[in-house]
């Protein structure tokens, strides 16, 4: 893989610092000057859309968006019509986001199919690499919209979903160039799938902690989001004893201690609150109502539904102590996936062929392989990030690392066996 040119059109130094040269093109691809902001359906989501589909044909693939906006291309095996092995990740991001988050998965895909173009070589299947068009669900609120759509899970009644300028999504389809009645048309039939693998930043620190470049991923960790409000009594802060309380804030605060305490005593459980909010809100008025948020998960659906379920007696417990009327909410659940034993087994084999040692580690974060999955087997390969920093724009991949992960991703595909050879 030495010969790799990541950078296609354009001749780089090595492998990796032509993925980030084209890292860094698609970048700067944004609704915000001097931040990465690129939501679905934007008119700077359908220029990344142009950028991918030239980088695609530049490979050696027929390339075309579908109908939800996922830009796909095609790479034939040794006979047209084959089923395919299928690679990729999303080119929608996050406000304020760092550019490795989804872009890298796509643009190392890319730049292998490219090498076997470049070599004339044809596989006894096909290769498709897509860049799905919505992971993170940022303007509708709904998440995996893209990989969705493939899978044939689809919920249309997701297009009447509006964005905080009121758009419907129905309306930003048709504005991108796209027809909202024929989201069906982007589903694919099961048998015309092999697997999929996306390459992916690990998004947190445990490879930088094992001084590795790259990881497999054993599952993608489930995860459930819980809304919290109690209701206490507003008073004033200096008539009010500390023993006649009912303060809001306060019983917030040590349900918020006791999320962190519970999460650290039980391996692989992870517990975020990221929201909280008190009214009236005055310097000097007791808080009467609190809000906040809870996002738990875990490698297994059974470990998290348990955990949650302890979490919320120990609320209620709280709530109960203190007087506090007390409201949950469960507002987003999502199952965790397992990836596959036989594509996982193919994936360690590609790392250890290249001569590092072939750890596993759940994703904590969530992928389109959640959605891929009810189509077909799925795997997935972590790159490392500096400092395990995501979702921000510290976000980094040295290019050393960007070049092991491409050739681990290469040496897996040339080696691919399906699931019935495996």
């Amino acid at each position: 893989m030495s010969e790799m040119e990541a950078a296609g059109s354009r001749k780089a130094a090595s492998p990796g610092e032509g993925i980030v040269a084209r890292i860094d093109e698609l970048g700067n691809i944004s609704e915000a000057p001097g931040q990465l902001t690129r939501y679905f359906l934007s008119k700077e989501h359908r220029a990344a859309a142009e950028c991918i589909l030239g980088w695609m044909r530049e490979a050696g693939m027929r390339a075309r968006l579908d109908a939800i906006g996922n830009v796909c291309g095609r790479y034939e095996g040794d006979r047209p019509g084959l089923p395919c092995l299928m690679l990729g990740s999303h080119y929608d991001t996050v406000r304020n986001a760092g550019k490795w988050d989804g872009p890298l998965g796509i643009i190392t895909a890319i730049a292998c199919v490219a090498e076997l173009n470049r070599r004339n070589q044809r596989l006894p299947f096909a290769i498709e690499v897509i860049a799905f068009a919505d992971e993170e669900g940022v303007r509708f609120a709904s998440t995996l919209l893209g990989s969705r759509a493939v899978a044939g899970t689809f919920d249309e009644s997701v297009l009447n979903s509006r964005d905080r300028d009121g758009i419907s999504m129905r309306d930003a389809l048709a504005e991108f160039g796209l027809d909202p009645d024929h989201i069906g048309a982007a589903a694919r039939a099961r048998r015309e799938l092999l697997a999929y693998v996306e390459l992916h930043i690990e998004q947190g620190p445990v490879l930088e902690a094992e001084q590795l470049p790259v990881g497999v991923v054993t599952a993608i960790s489930g995860a459930t989001r819980l809304a919290v409000t109690l209701a206490g009594m507003a008073g004033h802060a200096g008539t009010v004893p500390m023993a006649l309380r009912r303060d809001a804030l306060a019983g917030a605060a040590e349900c918020i201690s006791a999320v962190e305490q519970f999460c650290h005593t039980d391996t692989g459980l992870v517990g975020t609150v990221g929201v909280i909010e008190a009214t009236p809100g005055a310097t000097n008025v007791i808080p009467g109502r609190a809000f906040f948020t809870i996002d738990m998960r875990a490698a297994s659906d059974a470990h998290r539904r348990k955990a949650v379920a302890e979490m919320v007696r120990r609320i209620e417990a709280l709530a109960r102590r203190r007087k506090l009327a007390l409201q949950v909410d469960v507002t987003h659940e999502n199952r965790s996936v397992q990836c596959a034993p036989w594509l996982k087994r193919q994936v360690a084999e590609a790392i250890a062929a290249e001569g590092f040692r072939a750890f596993e580690l759940p994703s904590g974060a969530g992928h389109d392989g959640m959605a891929m999955v009810d189509i077909t087997d799925i795997a997935m390969l972590f790159v490392r990030c500096r400092g395990g920093i995501s979702h921000h724009p510290d976000e980094h991949v040295d290019a050393a690392d960007a070049a092991a992960g491409a050739r681990v991703l290469l040496r897996l595909i040339e080696n691919f066996k399906p699931r019935d050879v495996a």
